[in-house]
């Protein structure tokens, strides 16, 4: 029997309702539409009647038939998975993503004139110590990829060298397997070198061992073959270093795979790749799918002693794929690349955009010196594709078109360092580091109006053969460390301590790359450059400064104008007709004029996606913004704005290839919001004397008579006119929509500006204009920052929002704005500040926008795409925005224009006022449905037994049961029903269930116990809720045996005990503000959050947890960090987070210690060591892409991965990110399952999913999509209580669920039961569906989307769209109705909530110095004292994290009063000395990697070099990056230099170091920081409490502090001096440091170089100001061995002997 449930929600009628319109437009005598919503939501009436516009039902001219075909079709078995819409995207997104660790070796003094064999030794060495930077395969033996670039080994090639031609060219290739097809292409490649004059030489089979290979490898493996040509006679004019002959060979390779396709030479089958990993007479490449160790044990060259070289890149891929291609291993043909191209997309547009002119003739000299030349440096003569391969193409990898477009530059006379410049430029702007070098700042300048950054995560390490160099993104956000020995061997790696047996007496220097910057060697002469010294030279070849003073125009900010451009009533139906509601004016507007911030909001969103709703959307709500997750991080708009930029150009681009005066002339934008004053300015350029920049205006407006079949017309009117208009030399092309009077308004409706800029951008690019002209969308239909977003990524260069600013102007001018500045409710503001105060706050929210996909300049963000559209279908995609995702189809571009005029308000003069649309606040029966309304709330506390007037602050006490009603079904399953037959809003309203089998009795099913295993509540942080809410919620769940999850912000200690002490009354000494409480309750998460913020994160904390969750992204502001508002900071709450009461806490994005797929992994090994009990579980919100993204997250050792939806949260948030981030979970969720599978992962982990889960059929729909377990986010804080007043970020919540208020918690009204009874009622209603499809068990149903069906009524009820359709995109998800065994772990067969993964050989040293006698010893005791000695490499991982776990266990973070004390000698791996807590002291001799004390809580760590080291310590880099990270005790000694953010989050630990890079102290909380050397920029950026003490000895350092929070001064007061003094002491005596000695030396004339940094909340203690209060004590130190803080008495010259002791000085 098949039984299909069918009609669970009813139809609903159309809720616009018809009204008078202009004859011309609607028909006479046309019936309005009635509606109904069920009793919650009635029959719109006189506003809508006068307010709504028709367009939806009519049967006008601008009707549309909503009827959708009637198809109930199999979600996985009707379409082949291959045609299935899931992994819709360019395959770096969808399909692979990487990460790696990487590096170089290079002497060019050593052995003769090929170099050395040991160079090769060497590197292969470093290759094999950077194996856990990397991955293997589904098999877990094939490596993700691994490979070397190096010289070619002449010696090994010497059969192939003559006299005539010493150097030839050689080429490595990977050819099929099959010998008929092999053949043929040799074929095919000897004829196109014989036809480019390349006399062929041979081939050569390389030598391979085969046997060495995993079983996916080996499956995969092509052939490997060598061939070798000589250099064309006609090239006897080419130059010493041969680059003509380089060349011709880049050339030719390029013409290889056009020939075999025309002769039809391609497979699609496990033997058809064909791929030149190399061809040059300078360098080759060795690399595939093996593990490290494995390379010289495949390729026999390796080990072969003729193999020499000057040198090497090696490097070792990290991959999301466990199937990955042999070409995707890296290095690729010039660059080796560590991290992630955030803007591939648009990079890639924009370079096709240069090369589509097809006109050049197909018959090309790739020969010759000069016509090469030519080629190589003009843009159209780049996409030929019957001449060259495309150079880039979206179904590469990012580092395969990165490396693409590099060596096509190098080859232009590019010089490498001078292309990576170019393309990967550094934070330039106010740069103090650069300030002597102007040279190099218009370089970046010239460079930058001409090419887009490509811009992400990356270290990338290069070589053309002629220098080898290295060079880091703008951010800094990968580690990369260099040694330069005495005999000129230069080492550079990902990590240090990867060359094994380097002697530290031969190292002369060391150092690492900061942000933006670069090192070279060159091959030649073997100098090694620095960072300013490379770049000054590559800088110097031109004269930029010269050419931007006599070529660029710039438009400064000008003022705005303050004339009204319409009256009111003219600006309000202008307002109307583009979409405005009056909550944009009374939110959005308001704000931003107002404070120049975007609206803050709560409680995620809850209102029906766009093309779902009942309401017309401006276009851009259909579309999603792309966020950063796990592969590459987001970055800090707020903190770390210095390396942004909005700055954007119009005007004519020049080649990339070839730099010219040319290249200066164009107009420069420092902001892409332009007034009105600028618009004019810019048209003043069109005149000759003022650079001849031509200008021209298009209107995107048309008649109404047209009709909705009017806006094709339109669309293709508006790209031919602009066409014609670039041929005729326009360089400014404005899009507008401006109607200059109220019968322009009443007589044409206009093209969406989204839609507008996208035709026309993408029109321009096929026609090979777009690098031709700049953009400027004039519109009224821009006013938020998600509009902005939208306009730039799909091609505009600007924006003129001429109704935006006259909205503020309109809003500025209301007396009630004016009297509420009179009464300071509204910052007082001129007119001219209003208008100001909103470019500033959309200006802020593009950066954020920006940020959060990890992009830094907004010209990189231009014409990228990032976005997702959900609702929008094929038609409107392939013509306006092609590229973009759209899985579920959607909106015609007729019913976009039907939706358009819906929004016009009526042409009467009684129609004065905007719609209040309600899409934020919900307006009762008049506005958008909101899932969450209060009749929801009241019906679901009616079930659950609660009444919200009952509480501490009323009777509670006096009443039976603590006023908690009996649970009712019937009122339940009235809750149920308004739910199932309320208006549509998820995408999985559409779908039904569609059984296999007959149902069965419910008492066959798994009981309601078992069930609610699989139920956890959100993540919702105690500080978002109250003391009362954030533990009934833990007690509610833990009843149930579900899984409670703390949310970021720690939890208090006394909840890690069970509650053993509640009298009858159900009360609680240990709890007295909770009601209902039971004996044997607990109150402790079962789920511990570590988030960005690291807000709580103490050892005690992490062990425990029964699992820990690294929040990744959040579903309400994915790729921002979390906030809570100052008001709800209080006392205890700051105690919990090591912060200060009511100040605001911003957590950083998560970006700090996981800035990559393998730093991630580095985060999952450090909670695996300290807490091996306890799963890991990631968290991530829906996004297109997140299917590989869990792929890379499982093989990192995740054991459970969480899917948020994008509709999330309940904390404050920007609205913008509420609204239109992230996308629905069932996309997500699915994506992520079938990913999961295909690549043989899904065993290794549990999928749990949230957001905006609240029946049993969402569980039952979620679970077939493929979720094991459930979160209960806002649907849980109602049933507490919650009342959705939507003012959680305000701290007023009237019934104290979110306010940290007294007066306010007392109302609270919620007690575990009525928790338990909805969480009872949700379980019962999914083992009542489970009957009714015939299933006993629940873990039967999973991952089964073959029950799913799209349902032909609920298609049918979509108001706006009839191309919905859900079929092709569930499609892809796999058949698991017979295989079941992904539901087991892969590891052990056990259940996988039974089963954990365990760290591997990287945590062999934490467990053998956890498993010492002495040191077990000291534990078990709590007495004693242990010394213990080790030696520690780079691959020895979270060193100490075990040890301190197994402290924390038995003694908690303060309770252990024994010393253990651990001495390392060598080469620490990341995390060395990760939560160390008081009692513990590690000692490292050598140096150590990133993190070290990450979450150090107290203790001590020191880090010392060699006693013999060559190098000077202060001035040599000891320790990596995010060291300290969320630190919250302990003390701190490094006698060397930091790397970029140290003592990030750092909120009590003492620290000490030589030197630091850029971002010190960022959102430092508590502690103190000494840094006896210099520092990068933007210290003390978000730092709320501590103080910082910095050396300055060349009068550097105030330039490289950020002041926005932060003051500076000298040090003034005597407890000042004597809290540095003491600390600089003891680190002398810790370290022997020789700068802590001189310092000391000449106290009194060294005194004067320290400046103190410090912030409002320490201003007023001893430190800083001198104070009237006797002060007794000063802090000195962190923490003495008894977990004591260590003070010292103030006036005294020196410690007691008992406070030495006490000190451990």
């Amino acid at each position: 029997m098949r039984l299909v449930l069918s009609g669970l929600r009813a139809p609903t009628a159309l809720v616009f309702l018809s009204a008078t319109v202009v004859s011309a437009f609607v028909p006479a005598g046309n019936q309005a539409l009635s509606s109904h919503r069920s009793s919650s939501f009635t029959a719109v009436e006189s506003q809508q009647q006068q307010q709504q516009n028709s367009g939806f039902g009519q049967t006008s001219s601008w009707s549309t038939d909503y009827c959708n075909s009637h198809s109930r079709l199999s979600m996985s078995t009707t379409t082949k998975q291959s045609e299935s819409t899931m992994f819709d995207g360019p395959m770096a997104l969808t399909k692979e993503r990487d990460a790696c660790g990487v590096g170089f070796i290079a002497n060019t003094q050593s052995g003769e004139e090929f170099g050395t064999h040991k160079v090769l030794q060497e590197g292969l060495s470093a290759l094999g110590c950077m194996e856990h930077r990397g991955a293997c395969g589904g098999d877990g033996v094939s490596g993700d990829g691994a490979g070397v670039m190096t010289q070619i080994p002449w010696k090994l090639f010497k059969d192939y060298k003559s006299e005539s031609c010493p150097q030839p060219g050689v080429g490595q290739i990977f050819l099929p397997r099959d010998q008929e097809r092999r053949d043929a292409i040799k074929e095919v490649i000897e004829n196109v070198c014989k036809a480019n004059e390349l006399e062929f030489i041979g081939w050569r089979e390389v030598p391979v061992d085969t046997a060495v290979l995993g079983p996916l490898a080996r499956a995969a493996a092509p052939s490997i073959w060598q061939f070798f040509v000589k250099s064309p006679e006609r090239l006897n004019n080419d130059d010493d270093a041969r680059d003509g002959f380089e060349r011709t060979l880049y050339l030719v390779r390029r013409r290889f795979d056009v020939e075999r396709k025309k002769l039809g030479l391609v497979w699609d089958d496990d033997d058809g790749e064909v791929y030149v990993a190399s061809f040059s007479s300078r360098t080759i490449v060795y690399k595939g799918m093996v593990q490290s160790c494995v390379l010289p044990e495949f390729y026999k060259d390796l080990k072969d002693p003729d193999y020499t070289t000057k040198f090497v890149i090696y490097h070792r891929r990290f991959s999301t794929n466990t199937s990955p291609r042999w070409p995707l291993a890296q290095p690729m043909r010039v660059v080796g690349h560590n991290g992630e191209i955030n803007t591939l997309l648009g990079n890639v547009n924009w370079i096709k955009a240069r090369e589509a002119s097809k006109g050049k003739s197909d018959d090309m000299d790739l020969v010759d010196f000069d016509n090469t030349d030519n080629i190589v440096t003009m843009c159209n003569t780049q996409d030929i594709p019957a001449v060259l391969e495309p150079l880039v193409d979206l179904s590469r990898s990012d580092s395969a078109n990165l490396d693409g477009v590099f060596e096509l530059m190098c080859q232009s006379r590019h010089r490498a360092p001078c292309a990576l410049m170019a393309l990967v430029p550094t934070a330039y702007e106010n740069e103090p580091s650069l300030k002597n070098n102007p040279e190099i700042v218009d370089f970046y300048k010239f460079h930058g109006g001409l090419l887009e950054a490509w811009d992400g995560p990356a270290l990338l390490v290069f070589s053309d053969g002629k220098s080898i160099g290295a060079s880091l993104d703008r951010n800094g956000l990968r580690p990369a460390r260099f040694s330069i020995k005495k005999d000129g061997t230069v080492y550079m790696m990902s990590e240090t301590g990867v060359i094994p047996n380097l002697d530290e007496a031969d190292i002369v220097q060391k150092g690492r790359l900061g942000p933006g910057q670069m090192i070279n060697v060159d091959l030649v002469t073997g100098e090694f450059k620095d960072n300013i010294k490379i770049k000054s030279e590559i800088a110097s070849r031109h004269p930029y400064g010269e050419w931007i003073t006599n070529q660029r125009k710039d438009i400064e900010p000008l003022e705005f104008p303050t004339t009204r451009l319409y009256d009111d009533v003219t600006a309000t139906f202008a307002q109307g007709s583009f979409g405005w509601g009056l909550e944009d004016i009374g939110m959005q507007i308001s704000d931003m004029a107002g404070s120049a911030k975007e609206t803050t909001y709560s409680m995620g969103d809850d209102a029906p996606i766009a093309v779902l709703s009942e309401r017309p959307h401006p276009l851009y709500s259909y579309f999603k913004q792309r966020f950063a997750q796990v592969t590459n991080p987001p970055i800090d708009p707020l903190r770390e704005g210095v390396v942004m930029s909005l700055g954007m150009t119009l005007g004519k681009k020049e080649s990339i290839y070839k730099v010219s005066e040319k290249g200066a002339r164009l107009i420069h934008l420092k902001s892409p919001v332009l007034n009105a004053a600028e618009m004019e300015h810019i048209a003043d350029f069109a005149k000759p004397e003022n650079g001849g920049f031509k200008q021209t205006t298009l209107s995107t407006r048309y008649d109404l008579t047209a009709g909705p079949a009017g806006i094709k017309t339109s669309i293709d009117e508006l790209c031919n006119k602009a066409v014609e208009e670039v041929r005729a030399g326009a360089e400014v092309l404005v899009l507008s929509d401006f109607a200059a009077d109220q019968a322009t308004l009443d007589a044409t409706t206009y093209v969406s500006p989204l839609l507008a800029v996208g035709a026309v951008h993408h029109r321009l690019i096929e026609e090979g204009l777009r690098m031709d002209v700049g953009i400027i969308a004039e519109t009224g239909a821009a006013w938020s920052t998600h509009h902005f977003a939208c306009l730039v990524g799909y091609g505009a260069n600007a924006v003129h929002p001429y109704l935006a600013l006259e909205t503020v102007r309109q809003w500025h001018g209301l007396p009630r704005t004016q009297s509420m500045m009179a009464a300071g409710k509204l910052i007082e503001t001129s007119l001219e500040e209003a208008q100001q105060n909103y470019r500033v706050a959309i200006e802020n929210g593009l950066l954020k926008i920006l940020s959060k996909m990890g992009i830094s300049l907004l010209t990189s963000y231009s014409g990228a795409q990032i976005f997702e559209a959900v609702g929008i279908g094929s038609e409107v995609i392939d013509r306006c925005f092609k590229g973009t995702t759209s899985r579920v189809g959607g909106m015609s571009l007729e019913e976009i224009a039907s939706e358009t005029v819906t929004m016009r308000p009526e042409a009467s003069a009684a129609m004065k006022k905007l719609i209040n649309y309600g899409y934020y606040k919900p307006v009762p029966k008049l506005g958008e449905y909101h899932i969450n309304s209060s009749d929801l709330t009241k019906l679901l506390h009616k079930a659950i037994g609660l009444n919200k007037s009952v509480s501490a602050a009323t009777n509670r006490d006096e009443l039976e049961n603590d006023g908690v009603n009996p649970a009712n079904a019937a009122d339940y399953e009235i809750f149920r029903k308004s739910m199932e037959t309320a208006p549509l809003a998820n995408l999985r309203d559409l779908l039904d269930f569609k059984s296999d089998r007959p149902s069965i009795p419910i008492d066959e099913v798994e009981p309601i116990a078992e069930i609610m295993k699989r139920f956890c509540t959100g993540a919702m942080s105690l500080g978002a809720l109250s003391r009362e809410a954030h533990e009934t919620l833990a007690i509610a769940i833990n009843r149930v045996g579900g899984k409670s999850n703390s949310g970021e912000g720690g939890e208090d200690t006394i909840r890690g005990k069970p509650i053993n002490d509640v009298d009858e009354k159900g009360r609680s000494p240990t709890f007295p503000h909770l009601a209902g409480l039971k004996n044997g309750d607990s109150a402790n998460s079962y789920i511990h959050q570590v988030a960005s913020g690291r807000f709580g994160v103490t050892p005690e904390f992490l062990v425990t947890a029964k699992q820990l969750e690294i929040k990744m992204a959040q579903g309400a502001k994915p790729g921002e960090g979390g906030q809570l508002p100052g008001p709800k900071i209080s006392e205890y709450i700051a105690g919990l987070r090591a912060s200060k009461p009511g100040v605001t806490l911003i957590s950083p994005p998560p970006h700090h210690d996981i800035y990559s797929i393998e730093d991630l992994a580095q985060l999952i090994h450090d909670l695996h060591a300290v807490n091996e009990k306890a799963g890991v579980s990631v968290k991530l919100v829906s996004s297109i892409g997140i299917g590989t993204v869990a792929c890379g997250v499982a093989k990192a050792n995740a054991d459970v991965i969480q899917i948020s939806g994008g509709d999330g949260g309940t904390g404050a948030s920007p609205l913008s990110s509420i609204k239109h981030a992230g996308c629905p979970w069932e996309l997500g969720l699915t994506e992520a399952h079938s990913a999961l599978l295909n690549n043989g992962l899904r065993d290794r982990v549990t999928l749990r999913v949230d957001g905006g889960i609240r029946t049993g059929r969402d569980i039952m729909i979620a679970s077939m999509m493929g979720a094991e377990e459930y979160g209960f986010g806002t649907i849980a804080m109602i049933a507490e209580g919650c009342v959705m007043a939507r003012v959680c970020h305000l701290n007023t919540c009237p019934v104290g669920v979110t306010s940290q208020k007294e007066e306010l918690r007392k109302k609270f009204p919620g007690t575990p039961e009525h928790v338990v009874n909805f969480f009872y009622f949700v379980a019962e209603e999914t083992r009542n569906l489970m009957a009714h499809l015939g299933y006993s068990k629940f873990e039967d149903l999973i991952g089964r989307t073959d029950l799913l069906v799209e349902s032909d009524g609920q298609k049918d009820r979509i108001v706006k769209s009839k191309g919905m359709n859900l079929e092709p995109f569930f499609a892809g998800a796999p058949n698991t109705k017979d295989d079941r065994s992904f539901l087991l772990s892969n590891e052990n067969q056990l259940p996988k909530k039974d089963a954990v993964h365990v760290n591997g050989f990287s945590s062999d040293l934490d467990r053998k110095v956890s498993s010492h006698p002495a040191v077990k010893k000291v534990i078990e005791s709590n007495e004693g004292e242990a010394a213990v000695d080790f030696v520690i490499n780079n691959t020895d991982r979270s060193t100490g994290a075990m040890l301190s776990g197994d402290i924390a266990r038995v003694h908690g973070n303060r309770g252990f009063r024994g010393t253990i004390n651990l001495e390392f000698r060598g080469s620490a791996g990341q995390s060395f000395g990760a939560f160390v807590l008081p009692g513990l002291n590690l000692r490292l001799v050598g140096e150590a990697n990133d993190y070290v004390g990450k979450g150090m809580h107290g203790g001590e760590i020191v880090v010392v070099p060699e006693a013999d080291a060559g190098f000077v310590a202060a001035d040599s880099s000891i320790i990596g990056n995010a060291c300290l990270y969320g630190a919250t005790g302990g003390d701190f000694h490094a006698n060397g230099r930091a790397g970029e953010r140290f003592c990030v989050r750092n909120s009590g630990s003492f620290a000490v170091v030589e030197g630091a890079g850029d971002h010190c102290c960022e959102y430092m909380t508590g502690g103190v920081v000494v840094v006896l050397g210099s520092v990068g920029r933007n210290v003390g950026a978000g730092m709320t409490g501590g103080i910082g003490y910095f050396y300055d000895a060349d009068n550097s350092f105030e330039e490289q502090v950020n002041g926005e929070i932060v003051k500076v001064q000298r040090v003034v007061t005597p407890e000042g001096e004597a809290q540095l003094k003491n600390i600089v002491e003891r680190h002398f005596e810790k370290t022997g440091s020789e700068r802590a000695e001189e310092i000391l030396n000449n106290w009194d004339q060294e005194l004067g170089k320290f400046w103190q940094v410090y912030p409002p909340s320490e201003a007023n203690t001893s430190v800083v100001k001198e104070v009237d209060v006797l002060i007794d004590q000063l802090r000195v130190s962190a923490s003495a061995p008894d977990g004591d803080m260590c003070f010292l008495p103030v006036g005294g010259e020196e410690l007691s002997e008992d406070q030495t002791a006490r000190c451990a000085d």
